[in-house]
């Protein structure tokens, strides 16, 4: 069976885009066929077309029309789309366009410091704030409402009391270098 063409949809600096296009360049379930971007300087791209994926960046109206966003992910023949670092709200079309074919990854142990807001920093602070003695990522399918989707995994890691917030950035990311595409895989495997 051929494998899934994947989009994968970021902001930033795409070290986890550029783990996915690594990990499924291995993979015979799916692979990275289009990087889309909603900031043109996010080097998320420069780091796929090094490694000859296809990029688009989009501006917010672009991704909220769907004359633009469909024929873009059928040129690509986008079968799912993954979420690495992607701070948009989805549209409700793609949603409905892509049902439980759309995962997002987030730097916490949902529902725990979700929502408008909880994005990178700002969640691993709360989290030091809060006195947590873990944390961890969480990858759940995407709906209307801001990380409220069915959670899909996550992955823990305990918090000394010394750890700052960057600490703490570091030992999620470790997490999410690891688990993040065999998640993705098995979420995508499950799907065919």
């Amino acid at each position: 069976m051929k494998p899934m063409d994947i989009a994968v949809f970021v902001s930033g600096s795409g070290t986890n885009c550029e783990n996915l296009i690594r990990y499924f360049a291995h993979s015979d379930a799916a692979r990275c066929a289009l990087v889309v971007s909603n900031k043109p300087d996010a080097y998320a791209l420069t780091r796929a077309e090094r490694l000859g994926v296809p990029t688009a960046v989009v501006t917010k109206e672009e991704l909220n029309n769907p004359d633009v966003m469909l024929p873009l992910l059928r040129k690509h023949n986008i079968g799912f789309i993954v979420l690495a670092g992607f701070l948009p709200l989805i549209p409700l079309f793609l949603i409905d366009s892509y049902p439980h074919r759309i995962i997002n990854l987030h730097p916490a142990l949902l529902p725990k410091y979700g929502g408008k807001g909880m994005w990178g920093h700002h969640v691993h602070e709360a989290v030091k704030a809060a006195g947590e003695t873990e944390t961890g990522m969480t990858v759940h399918y995407v709906t209307p409402v801001c990380d409220s989707g069915e959670i899909i995994a996550q992955y823990k890691v305990s918090i000394l009391p010394t750890d700052t917030a960057e600490d703490i950035a570091q030992k999620e990311h470790k997490l999410e270098m690891e688990y993040f595409p065999k998640v993705v895989e098995e979420v995508i495997k499950r799907g065919i």
